[in-house]
């Protein structure tokens, strides 16, 4: 049975969205000097809207947050193999504000940044392993 062509559209624009998050985090943090402020944030909008995409193919409803473990949560309701990669990617909701704005803690390390980036695409990738072909961007 074929694939409803709006659920393939629906998730392939988060897939999409998340990739480009994906290719920025690893930009900014390319020599000569990295801006891991920047790429942080890009590693937890790569791994929100991964698990936005996953639930989207499987038509369940999300609010708008950053929260990871409130989308992830509802990800684990239907796949509960995920629980362990979700719960690992929690803490990068924090990368939503954290560093986004003057006053706020000093920035991320380079190393911080990198654990990040290797988190993220985990998650990718473990949400694009969960749904068909049909829905790579």
């Amino acid at each position: 049975m074929p694939y409803d062509p709006a659920y393939i559209a629906e998730t392939r624009a988060w897939l999409r969205k998340a990739n480009e998050d994906l290719q920025a985090a690893t930009w900014l943090l390319q020599p000569p000097k990295a801006l891991s402020s920047g790429a942080v944030f890009h590693c937890q909008q790569a791994a929100e809207k991964a698990l936005k995409g996953f639930l989207a193919w499987h038509d369940v409803p999300f609010r708008k947050t950053h929260e990871l473990e409130e989308i992830g949560e509802a990800c684990i309701k239907v796949d509960a193999t995920l629980k362990d990669i979700v719960d690992r990617a929690v803490p990068l909701t924090e990368y939503a504000w954290k560093f986004r704005y003057p006053g706020e803690p000093e920035g991320p390390s380079r190393e911080e940044a990198e654990i990040a980036l290797a988190l993220a695409t985990e998650v990718y990738q473990a949400i694009a392993a969960r749904l068909p072909k049909e829905v790579e961007p």
